[in-house]
C-alpha cells in the first residue's frame, strides 16, 4: 500500500493531501463504518448501566426484557 500512496505538496514542499486507491479507500472506509457501529453499540451499553444505577439509587422501576420485547413486536 505505501507504494500506491501519493501525496500533493504545496509550493513550501509542506504535504497538503494524500491520493489513495480507491479500493484502500473503501476498505478504510467499510472498516471506519464498523468502529463507528461498535462505538454506537458500546456507548448504549454503558448508557444503560448508568440508568440501571440510577432507577437503583432512586427506587424508579424500570421497563422489563419482557415487556421491552413485546412491545417491540407490535
Amino acid at each position: 500500500m505505501a507504494g500506491a500512496l501519493k501525496y500533493m505538496v504545496d509550493e513550501k514542499g509542506d504535504k497538503t493531501s494524500v491520493l489513495i486507491p480507491l479500493k484502500t479507500w473503501e476498505r478504510i472506509n467499510r472498516e471506519y463504518m464498523t468502529l463507528q457501529h461498535k462505538l454506537r453499540v458500546l456507548t448504549s451499553i454503558k448508557n444503560g448501566i448508568k440508568e440501571i444505577k440510577a432507577s437503583r439509587k432512586s427506587g424508579k422501576k424500570l421497563q422489563t426484557l419482557k415487556d421491552f420485547l413485546r412491545e417491540s413486536n407490535r
